[in-house]
């Protein structure tokens, strides 16, 4: 994923401080940090544990809940495949299966290549006739497993 920066302390406590004082900054943080990092560096959790006044198992309890959030660095792209039960039903299992076994990954794990994170993503209001799924941000429906590997190909250039 491009974009995003290098850790660096002194720009996570500006992010923190920025949205400190807000009610409920906790996530709202969290998500400004993984924008600009591209994940919620390990380092980032006492500074805002620190500044909201939170324990470090609190903050680190909201990162490991949120599946939005990645506490290590993305691949060049992320894959996002619906796992809700209407995409279930229309054969979301056997992409799910598809696609870790292209990518030798489970869930929120990247390739070696480092091409491609998979992650899960709960209804995407796609799966009218197939499953769905996001790449890097851009919903992807009428997923089937010569477009889901298509996709993947396409990541891998």
């Amino acid at each position: 994923m491009s974009g995003t920066e290098a850790w660096r302390p002194e720009r996570a406590a500006e992010i923190i401080a920025q949205g400190a004082q807000a009610p409920g900054a906790a996530l709202p943080i969290l998500h400004a940090l993984q924008e600009a990092f591209g994940h919620v560096p390990e380092a980032a959790v006492p500074m805002l544990a620190d500044a909201l006044n939170l324990t470090r198992a609190e903050v680190h309890g909201v990162v490991s809940f949120y599946h939005d959030f990645r506490r290590a660095p993305p691949g060049r792209h992320v894959l996002r495949l619906c796992r809700a039960e209407a995409c279930q039903s229309m054969g979301a299992e056997a992409l799910a299966a598809q696609v870790q076994a292209a990518l030798q990954v489970g869930w929120g794990q990247t390739s070696a290549d480092h091409a491609v994170t998979l992650e899960p993503v709960y209804c995407l209001g796609l799966c009218a006739v197939a499953p769905a799924g996001l790449i890097d941000g851009t919903p992807v429906g009428r997923l089937d497993g010569a477009r889901l590997q298509a996709l993947i190909d396409d990541a891998r250039v």
